[in-house]
């Protein structure tokens, strides 16, 4: 068994990886690269040409399009076979997602279609329910929503109100509750709703039917991007639910939004980088176009800066969001030989790496709100219209720091789960940790800089930034203990330490073994690509890091810990400004993003 699969969630702060077990998105096979182009066909021909008619609502058009959508197959990417899907990998699936993140509105109404809205039923319905439901879902005949937030519980999911009671004859639920921010709202047949049965305190979940009497839709929501989402609050009005439309088990259903949450938070990961990619190629389209004082404003300092830190921002994101893609269909593989089906397997899987989805979310979603930013800037006062590609863009990104919860929660959700899992057993955190704090203790001691080769010293930094995370967490754990987990300020800022750190290494993983695939000349540009992230990585792991210390520890301990914060952050110069130039140049000249 290779290394990469016996690789649990968070154990990446403790244990050095092998490139050679590291997946790069290089490396997908001529089916899976079929499959996306599919997608990107799709978008073309269906999507792109009606980009306005979507936003501004046209009546029919949006379902219309999933259906379009189903008929192709796209939306039976990951459903089995025998459910009348193409049985694809989790894999192929993050691939499929990326290709259809550029296409703005429609990304939000297929990803509703395709995970939240079929998964819960793929994964948790019983042989009668997926039989009835999902070939209908795949085929797009039936639309699909999700039903969780409620005016009062939004992040806190569990406090919802609804309530779902048994009728005296024990035939069905009678649904009362209302939910609001329902994704394909308006044109869903089919409904997953979370409600409390009697006097339970844990959510259940239902499979609900548009037809039924007492579900109520209201009108569209008016939004400030994602225009030509539907978007609607729903009652139900002492709806009857079929007591065989109970999804899994009684008081399930808290469990069951969570675990479908770490896909979600996957695909969003995934999604932004298809997104991000398809506004790099209209950013250096226009300013290969746009002329002032007489040049390409593509050549100018500025603006090559720009694209430059677009381009990092998307290469480094999707090297870390498809390590973890690979990982968890590792997983997902490796639990189906022991013997879990399919929708088990794919649960349990991606739970292992809650950490990975939870960081993969904030910093791809934060990652495509500067590249959409700085878009509107290329393009300057012609930024600022309707009439340009990059309005849109900008609009539609800002969802993505709130879908699938805040990036705040998610932060949260990403270093106490971390520690969690170590104080389980799950890993072996702690001794790591306080063997860190144990070599502080002789600063002279600790290395500045790496072995002779690039890659050697590469993977030394990153080592170091681990260490300067773990002595961190260390330091939290012999002050505040618990207390941690209580100061937000604090543990926010030990996850940007962990997704800097996650980041960084998959970045000099992928440029690794990309050696293997380019010749020495093709792969310089990836080079500078990795050496401005380190290069910057390490100076906001330091601030993070001295930020946590200086919060909590005494002035001893924080001069202790801080000066060791120094030494595990020290990366060698490098010149910043022809790094980017280089980059910058690459996608000028090629004038699209082919990185």
């Amino acid at each position: 068994m290779s290394e990469v699969k016996i690789t649990i969630g968070g154990e990446f702060l403790i244990k050095d990886i092998d490139a050679k077990n590291m997946f790069i998105p290089e490396e997908f096979e001529e089916e899976q690269r079929m499959i996306k182009q599919t997608c990107e066909d799709f978008l073309e021909k269906d999507v792109y040409p009606n980009l306005d008619k979507i936003d501004n609502k046209e009546e029919g058009l949006m379902r219309q399009l999933i259906s379009n959508a189903g008929e192709l197959g796209l939306l039976g990417i990951s459903v089995p076979e025998e459910l009348e899907g193409f049985g694809q990998s989790f894999l192929t699936t993050m691939y499929a997602n990326e290709a259809i993140g550029a296409s703005y509105s429609f990304a939000v109404a297929y990803m509703a279609q395709t995970g939240i809205g079929t998964l819960p039923l793929l994964y948790y319905g019983n042989d009668e329910q997926r039989k009835k439901y999902i070939p209908k879902m795949a085929s797009g005949e039936f639309a699909a929503a999700y039903c969780l937030t409620e005016p009062g519980a939004g992040s806190d999911a569990n406090a919802g109100s609804t309530k779902a009671v048994l009728s005296a004859d024990g035939k069905h639920y009678i649904l009362n509750g209302q939910k609001m921010w329902i994704t394909n709202g308006g044109f869903a047949d089919i409904f997953t709703v979370f409600a409390k049965i009697d006097n339970d305190r844990i959510l259940s979940a239902f499979i609900v039917e548009k037809q039924w009497e007492g579900v109520v839709i209201n009108p569209e929501e008016h939004k400030m991007g994602i225009k030509g989402s539907s978007t609607t609050q729903i009652f139900f009005n002492d709806v009857k639910v079929p007591v065989e439309n109970l999804l899994g088990k009684q008081g399930e259903g808290f469990r069951i939004a969570l675990n479908i949450l770490h896909i979600g938070r996957l695909k969003l990961g995934i999604n932004v980088v298809g997104a991000s990619k398809k506004t790099i190629n209209n950013a250096v389209n226009y300013s290969n176009e746009r002329k002032q004082f007489g040049k390409h404003i593509s050549s100018f300092g500025a603006i090559k800066y720009k694209l430059a830190e677009q381009v990092i921002k998307t290469f480094t994101a999707e090297s870390a969001a498809y390590r973890a893609a690979k990982d968890i269909n590792d997983a997902i593989e490796e639990l189906k030989l022991t013997g879990f089906d399919k929708g088990k397997a794919n649960i349990e899987g991606s739970a292992k790496f809650a950490i990975e989805c939870a960081l993969l979310k904030v910093y791809g979603s934060e990652a495509l709100d500067y590249i959409v930013d700085e878009a509107v800037q290329i393009y300057g006062g012609m930024g600022f219209s309707a009439d340009m590609p990059v309005d849109r863009a900008y609009r539609d990104s800002r969802i993505n720091r709130i879908f699938e919860g805040t990036n705040e929660i998610n932060r949260l959700i990403v270093a106490e789960t971390a520690i969690k899992n170590a104080q389980k057993g799950e890993y072996d955190l702690f001794t790591h940790s306080k063997q860190v704090m144990n070599e502080i203790e002789n600063l002279s001691l600790i290395k500045l800089k790496g072995t002779e080769t690039y890659f050697e010293e590469k993977h030394f930094y990153v080592k170091n930034f681990k260490k300067a995370t773990l002595l961190t967490i260390q330091g939290l754990m012999d002050v505040l203990k618990t207390k941690m987990f209580a100061e937000q300020e604090i543990m926010m800022n030990l996850s940007d330490m962990i997704i800097q750190t996650y980041v960084a290494e998959s970045t000099a993983l992928r440029v690794e073994k990309l050696v293997a695939l380019k010749d020495e000349a093709n792969i310089a540009v990836y080079k500078d690509i990795l050496d401005v992230f380190v290069y910057n990585a390490a100076d906001a792991i330091n601030k993070f890091g001295k930020d946590i210390i200086n919060s909590f520890a005494e002035k001893e301990l924080a001069k202790t810990i801080v000066n060791a914060l120094n030494c595990y952050t020290n990366v060698g110069a490098i010149n910043v400004k022809d790094a980017r130039r280089r980059i910058a140049d690459v996608l000028i000249e090629e004038n699209k993003y082919k990185f």
